[in-house]
């Protein structure tokens, strides 16, 4: 059975919305500025320096997983870039220019609610050209010991993530969440859930010039079993949340919203990116569908004239 497929149209940011606060891992401050983009454009990162080119947010322009998502090409690079991205698929954002005058998106509370805060401010606008998504029409899966993930086919359409993590050390053990991802279930279920961390690496990552920017602000830290930060947890699965946030950050990269379901066993960004590109190396496993159709005010006032 073929799934049901969405025929709304592209999206785009209604006005610039201006973000800053300090990197997670280089600990340094920068500003961040999304400002709307023509259809078509997709999601596109440029560091304000001059030699640095604009980058397009897909999987063949990631330069490295390892603990973050980096773009990269050439003298180009902007780094963290997972959770600003679940933002903008989360919220069905399709094309957006992102302007950084620093190597690293702002961790903000280590969360996507002060992205989604300002898609809000900004505002939505749709455009006079129809999405196009990435259907998943046969499995594809990626392993790396115990560790999986998997695309596959969602008869009834949209696009599904059943994420499951597992962790020796409390409060996070095994944890799984299921959920149908729309707009109104990311906001309400993932777009809160912060990255986390543990203190014990943090000295190990500190000499490797990484998490210079983590602090209890922006992290859920966690030692002697338990969360440090004052204020506790937001949600009691915060933990598998984070990880469902960072695989809709991931998959944004395939440079289509994804008709299908995801899963994934202890995965990760590495894991993630791999899925990815099998994925768009294995043509018979997707198809692009949606395509040309006639703007709804167009077709109103065709349909006026033919009363």
């Amino acid at each position: 059975m073929t799934a049901r497929r969405s025929t709304s149209m592209q999206t785009t940011l209604a006005a610039a919305v201006a973000l800053e606060g300090v990197g997670a891992h280089g600990g340094l401050r920068s500003r961040l500025l999304l400002s709307p983009a023509d259809a078509g454009s997709g999601i596109v990162f440029t560091r304000l320096a001059a030699a640095d080119a604009p980058l397009l947010a897909q999987a063949r322009n990631v330069s490295s997983t390892d603990l973050r998502v980096r773009l990269g090409a050439g003298e180009a690079s902007v780094s963290t870039i997972e959770h600003l991205l679940a933002a903008l698929r989360g919220l069905e954002i399709d094309n957006v220019a992102i302007d950084v005058d620093g190597p690293e998106i702002p961790a903000m509370d280590g969360s996507a609610a002060a992205f989604v805060a300002a898609i809000d401010e900004a505002g939505v606008v749709a455009l006079e050209a129809p999405r196009r998504y990435l259907e998943i029409r046969a499995p594809v899966r990626v392993a790396d010991g115990a560790a999986w993930a998997e695309l596959s086919p969602a008869p009834a359409g949209g696009f599904h993530m059943d994420v499951e993590i597992s962790y020796a050390a409390a409060p996070i053990g095994r944890q799984r969440r299921r959920m149908r991802v729309t707009p109104a279930s990311f906001r309400a279920e993932i777009a809160r859930a912060r990255t986390f961390g543990f203190l014990s690496d943090a000295e190990r990552l500190w000499r490797e010039g990484r998490a210079l920017g983590a602090s209890l602000d922006n992290t859920i830290v966690i030692a002697d079993g338990r969360a440090l930060n004052p204020q506790g947890l937001r949600f009691a699965d915060e933990f598998v949340r984070h990880k469902m946030l960072d695989v809709l950050g991931d998959l944004t990269l395939a440079g289509a919203p994804i008709i299908g379901a995801f899963r994934s066993y202890r995965g990760g960004h590495r894991l993630n990116l791999a899925l990815v590109e099998t994925l768009l190396a294995t043509p018979s496993a997707f198809a692009l569908v949606g395509g040309a159709r006639e703007p709804r005010a167009r077709r109103a006032a065709r349909a006026a004239i033919a009363r």
